[in-house]
């Protein structure tokens, strides 16, 4: 199993089994307060905010929060969040992409660094492994949404770059200048996606074994953890019987 969703998957049943919901809800909450001060409080208008809110309805975050979010940055309430993107080596010399907001830089930067550390990796400068990523748009649908070739055949010719299907849904890769043409094409189609935003997708990915690929699993989900961590990307692929494993 390859690509981000192999842990991706993983951490999201975890979550789920931990009732890490409000946690969950305070990253989300954090994500749509910061797109909202940045452009205009109208989904409508403002992309980053439309994806912001897909992701908190995607996780069942109730409509008072999300307004709660909004209105915040209306005000001008609330801390004032830093965009920082670390870059990093796990286990195995594996890429890994960090992306944080934080109102205590010095405070984020030692705990991230302290994690790729504990798990025998180490934090490098910024440049250092995203080379090895494109940044592109997602759209993802749910697999009942449509047949794998009524979603190749919509996203071709809405303008997407690649298509995956799999039991587990429908991903849709876009060019960053694309990402938005193809986003509202696809949501008039099918309806609104179940996530959309701008990733880290890996240009290849390295096979690791089951020891390396539970730490790097392990410092993943450590990361992720983080109330300051928003995202993280990997570029690694491992077992599908060590995926069972761990999201049992």
């Amino acid at each position: 199993m390859a690509g981000h969703s192999q842990f991706k998957n993983i951490m999201h049943r975890k979550g789920r089994q931990d009732a890490v919901k409000s946690k969950l809800f305070g990253k989300l909450a954090r994500e749509i307060t910061v797109s909202a001060k940045l452009g205009l409080p109208d989904p409508g208008m403002n992309a980053r905010l439309r994806a912001a809110i897909i992701a908190a309805r995607a996780e069942n975050m109730p409509k008072d929060n999300i307004e709660r979010a909004i209105k915040k940055a209306q005000g001008g309430e609330g801390e004032n969040y830093e965009e920082i993107r670390y870059e990093g080596y796990g286990p195995g010399g594996v890429a890994v992409i960090v992306e944080v907001l934080t109102d205590n830089r010095n405070r984020t930067a030692g705990e991230v660094r302290a994690a790729f550390t504990k798990s025998g990796g180490n934090l490098a400068e910024t440049g250092a492994v995203s080379f090895m990523f494109d940044r592109v748009g997602l759209i993802e649908y749910d697999a009942k949404a449509a047949s794998p070739e009524a979603v190749f055949e919509a996203a071709l010719e809405a303008g997407a770059d690649d298509v995956v299907s799999s039991d587990s849904g429908h991903e849709i890769y876009a060019a960053q200048d694309q990402y938005g043409a193809v986003a509202k094409a696809l949501e008039a189609k099918f309806g609104e996606p179940r996530k959309a935003a701008l990733v880290w997708r890996p240009q290849n990915t390295v096979a690791v074994g089951d020891e390396q690929g539970e730490k790097l699993l392990k410092l993943i989900e450590n990361l992720n953890e983080h109330d300051d961590v928003q995202n993280v990307y990997a570029n690694f692929e491992v077992s599908d019987a060590l995926v069972q494993r761990m999201s049992a």
